[in-house]
């Protein structure tokens, strides 16, 4: 079997995207904050983009539809948790209004797969 044909959570569109906006975050967010934020809100960030990706990982290697339900809404929370930062970001001046808008589009559409997926495993739970 080649590494094409194994499926994890890495082949999941909303793992994928989540991982994207961490990447995101890590590279064109956190530099553009002040050092005085280093340990506050840039700590607050990398914890929440962390927890939104390892949340989807340990919910698809979980066996039970309501237990993977659950970190899938763990990682929606950890999501819109860095929504409420990147506003703070935005209204602090610490990013551009560019950055924030492209920023939470791409948050936004992060949560919809997640919404998406959330769904699709409810159906098999309850089918």
């Amino acid at each position: 079997m080649s590494n094409a044909d194994k499926k994890d959570f890495t082949s999941l569109d909303t793992w994928k995207k989540a991982h994207n906006l961490k990447l995101r975050l890590y590279n064109e967010v956190l530099p553009q904050l002040p050092n005085d934020e280093k340990y506050n809100l840039a700590d607050q960030i990398k914890r929440a983009a962390i927890s939104s990706t390892a949340n989807v990982a340990e919910g698809y290697g979980r066996y039970n539809y309501q237990e993977s339900i659950q970190f899938y809404r763990i990682s929606r929370g950890s999501l819109y948790e860095l929504k409420d930062h990147l506003i703070s970001c935005r209204d602090l001046k610490y990013i551009t209004g560019g950055l924030f808008n492209s920023t939470i589009k791409d948050l936004e559409e992060s949560v919809k797969l997640l919404n998406g997926y959330i769904r699709y495993i409810q159906g098999k739970k309850d089918a």
